[in-house]
């Protein structure tokens, strides 16, 4: 199978303490475009989005993003995912689905989908309508609890499940986790949205979907993309080490979602679906 670059990179510093300066050599997280395209089985192509990765599951990615924003629906849809390769810079920085023949792709849904984005920059109201309009169900009241014990240990769960921050001290983790904890998934990337892309497109590719069990953890914020992506996937809890926005509280609070926010080991808040901890 190809392989993408590393994921990280070695660079020259100058390490600067109270006292002295000296040259080293240390990690950072790579940071690329990645192209992400749809040819459909009549043999058109279409570019969907270039987002900045960090290299590494890109197909993952790829599949979670076009589901998460309403542009793939079913496994059965994708025959084939491959990387477009640059010959003379041998970058492997563009990834194609070829859909089947069942897969269904309107060009047109590119300019609703991306309206759909930018209407949380419009105002919050348009941004949960266009939620509805895609065909997003609420989150059934019944259904997993989880312990406030284990909401206040996925923080540190997940991040010492992260090897490529414990590098390089510069990436976003989306972990799922059981209910009573144990981590079933984690992927990094510099952008926390592309991490959820990640989880979420493993599930995809692997019939995983929907996550009606599982609990989400994040690190840093939750933003209403986070939510959006989340909802999508069925994920009932949704756990962030920092701040929810406003809009994020609005999606939980529409959407049925449980929502924690500054999840630490002496404590969280529970801004919707209080529920589901007990």
């Amino acid at each position: 199978m190809i392989s993408p670059r590393r994921n990280t990179a070695r660079v020259d510093i100058d390490r600067v303490s109270d006292t002295s300066s000296r040259r080293r050599r240390d990690a950072v997280a790579v940071e690329e475009p990645l192209e992400i395209r749809i040819a459909t089985d009549a043999g058109e192509e279409h570019q969907v989005a270039v987002t900045m990765r960090t290299p590494g599951d890109d197909f993952d990615l790829t599949a979670g993003f076009l589901f998460s924003e309403g542009l793939l629906a079913h496994r059965s849809d994708v025959a084939d995912l491959r990387y477009c390769v640059e010959v003379e810079t041998q970058e492997y920085n563009i990834v194609t689905v070829q859909l089947s023949e069942t897969g269904r792709f309107d060009p047109a849904e590119l300019t609703r989908n991306f309206y759909t984005t930018s209407s949380c920059g419009v105002c919050g109201k348009a941004s949960l309508e266009a939620i509805e309009i895609r065909g997003c169900a609420p989150i059934p009241a019944e259904g997993p609890t989880v312990t406030g014990e284990i909401v206040r240990s996925l923080p540190e769960a997940l991040r010492s499940s992260q090897p490529v921050f414990e590098r390089t001290g510069g990436l976003h983790a989306a972990g799922l986790f059981d209910v009573s904890g144990e981590l079933q998934l984690l992927r990094e990337d510099v952008g926390r949205h592309n991490a959820l892309d990640k989880v979420i497109g493993e599930r995809f590719l692997n019939g995983g979907l929907p996550l009606g069990d599982a609990v989400l953890a994040v690190s840093g914020r939750a933003s209403f993309e986070i939510m959006q992506k989340a909802l999508a996937a069925g994920i009932p809890i949704v756990v962030a080490v920092g701040a929810p926005s406003s809009l994020a509280v609005d999606v939980a609070k529409e959407f049925g979602m449980t929502l924690a926010g500054f999840a630490k080991p002496t404590g969280f808040n529970v801004y919707t679906g209080r529920h589901r901890v007990r």
